[in-house]
């Protein structure tokens, strides 16, 4: 059997109406050889009767298992993946015709990178996009370990992630215990001089919808605040957890106080950034 170039590897969990758009749109891919390796993470909603007649007419890899969580889903697709590039791809999301050979020219041309990335386009849980004032459009960039930790330039959008396979197996692949897999896995490939790169072309259709992990305040604090603390003994790590927990504590101030009083407490008054003081006042004082 002939290498493929990429290995994409759909996580499936409770996505059913969207599994099968996310599917169609790898499948959609030309210019390189790729292989689909699915997975329907214990799925309650009857995903499997929609991914099942998919891989028997297009002969890709789908099995079901039993609920491990995303990170752990990752690594048992990392065992079986064949490809020098690594894709995980959203079960929600859909990938932009062409973006998986931009990708892979993109890596075979730089081999200091460890990543590729590119922009995303917001839509809604129809399909349809979202308000140009909700749209962000990045300049092409590279980043550092320092970059990424001290959140620097604008990071590379997860829908995007393309990884040299062998790069991730080196790193022991995903973090089970940091339920946020893509930031810690950036942070881990770049520390020790890996570099991402993130070109400027939109790659996949984000879809914004009520089941977003990003919305979960606070599923974010403590997943991020886990992801810096695994590395605690870098010398910027005070610095990068502090500006962390100041963008927390304004987001939060807007949509979860219950989290702004958390992220507060953990922050102290000693790192607290200067334009966040009115709001913590008010916070204390309500």
């Amino acid at each position: 059997m002939s290498v493929p170039a990429v290995s994409v590897v759909i996580a499936s969990y409770n996505h059913r109406p969207w599994i099968v758009e996310s599917i169609q749109s790898v499948l959609a891919q030309r210019g390189l050889d790729f292989e689909l390796i699915v997975i329907d993470d214990g799925s309650s909603d009857g995903s499997e009767q929609v991914i099942a007649p998919l891989a028997a007419e297009h002969q890709f890899h789908f099995e079901q298992q039993p609920n491990m969580g995303l990170a752990r889903t990752l690594n048992k697709a990392l065992g079986l993946a064949r490809g020098r590039y690594f894709a995980p791809f959203g079960s929600d999301d859909r990938m932009r015709p062409g973006r998986l050979a931009l990708q892979q020219a993109h890596l075979d041309n730089h081999l200091e990178l460890v990543i590729s990335a590119g922009n995303i386009f917001k839509i809604d849980e129809h399909g349809q996009p979202l308000a140009a004032k909700k749209q962000r459009h990045y300049p092409a960039r590279e980043l550092d370990f320092a970059d990424v930790f001290l959140n620097r330039k604008p990071g590379a959008p997860a829908p995007t992630l393309l990884f040299r396979t062998e790069a991730l197996r080196r790193v022991g692949g995903f973090n089970p215990e940091i339920r946020l897999e893509d930031l810690y896995i950036e942070l881990k490939l770049t520390e020790s001089g890996g570099r991402i790169g993130i070109l400027e072309d939109v790659l996949a259709d984000y879809r914004i919808h009520g089941k977003n992990t990003y919305q979960n305040l606070r599923f974010m604090y403590e997943n991020v605040s886990r992801t810096y603390s695994a590395f605690s003994q870098h010398p910027e790590y005070s610095q990068a957890r502090a500006a962390f927990l100041n963008s927390m504590l304004r987001k939060a101030m807007k949509r979860d106080r219950g989290v702004a009083k958390t992220v507060l407490a953990d922050l102290g008054w000693k790192q607290l950034d200067y334009r966040n003081w009115l709001s913590a006042l008010s916070l204390l004082l309500r």
